[in-house]
C-alpha cells in the first residue's frame, strides 16, 4: 500500500499535459505581411519584423508560408488582387486605350494615396535596394508585363482607327508606365490625391488624337 507521501511524490512526477499549438488566422497574418513589405520593401523587412507584425512565431511562419521569399511571392499575389487590380480592370472594361489609361491614372491617384495603408505601389517599390536578384527580376517582369499589356491595347486601337496610324505604341505604353511609376514615387514622397490627379490630367493632354 502506498502512503500519502508516496502518492504526492508520484503526482509531482507526472508529466504535465502539453499545451495546444498557438493558432492564428492565416488571412489576417498574411494581410499584415502585405503591409510590412509594402511599407518597407523586401530587403528591409526581416523575418523577426514579420513575426512581430503578424503576431506569430517563426516556426508558425515557416509552417504556414514557407520561407521569407515564399511569403513575399504570396504577398505580391495578394497585393495584386486586392490593391493593384485597377489597371487590369480598366484595360478590360473600357472601350478604348485612351479611356482605359485615363481611368487607370485617375484610380492610381486614389489608390496610391489612400489613407490607412502605405502609399505608392508595392510592385514598383518593394525591390528598392534589394540584394536578391530573383526578387528584383520577379517584380521587374510584372512591371514589364503591364507595359506590354498597354502596348497591346494601343496597337489594337491603331488597327481600329481609334489612334492615328503613325502612333508609336511602344513609346506611348512606356510613357504610361513612366507616369504610373512616377505617381507611385510621388505618393510615397507625400503628394496628395489632388496633385496626382492634376499630373494625370497633364499626361492625358498629350494623348494622340485622330
Amino acid at each position: 500500500m502506498v502512503g500519502s507521501e508516496g502518492m504526492k511524490t508520484n503526482a509531482q512526477a507526472a508529466p504535465k499535459p502539453r499545451g495546444r499549438p498557438r493558432s492564428f488566422d492565416r488571412e489576417t497574418a498574411l494581410e499584415k505581411a502585405v503591409m510590412a513589405f509594402w511599407e518597407h520593401g523586401y530587403e528591409a523587412t526581416s523575418v523577426s519584423d514579420l513575426t512581430r507584425v503578424m503576431g506569430i512565431g517563426a516556426p508558425s511562419l515557416y509552417a504556414a508560408f514557407g520561407d521569407k521569399r515564399a511569403l513575399f511571392d504570396e504577398v505580391v499575389t495578394v497585393y495584386g488582387a486586392r490593391y493593384g487590380s485597377f489597371a487590369d480592370r480598366a484595360l478590360a472594361e473600357e472601350p478604348t486605350a485612351r479611356a482605359a489609361v485615363e481611368r487607370m491614372l485617375r484610380e492610381a491617384a486614389a489608390e496610391y494615396t489612400a489613407p490607412g495603408r502605405p502609399h505608392g505601389c508595392l510592385v514598383i517599390h518593394a525591390a528598392t535596394n534589394c540584394t536578391s536578384p530573383e526578387v528584383e527580376a520577379s517584380l521587374r517582369e510584372r512591371r514589364n508585363a503591364n507595359i506590354a499589356a498597354f502596348e497591346s491595347r494601343m496597337k489594337a486601337d491603331i488597327a481600329s482607327g481609334e489612334l492615328p496610324p503613325g502612333t508609336d505604341a511602344a513609346a506611348l505604353a512606356r510613357h504610361t508606365g513612366a507616369i504610373i511609376q512616377g505617381m507611385s514615387q510621388q505618393a510615397r514622397d507625400g503628394a496628395s490625391r489632388e496633385e496626382l490627379e492634376a499630373l494625370a490630367e497633364i499626361a492625358m493632354s498629350i494623348w494622340p488624337r485622330t
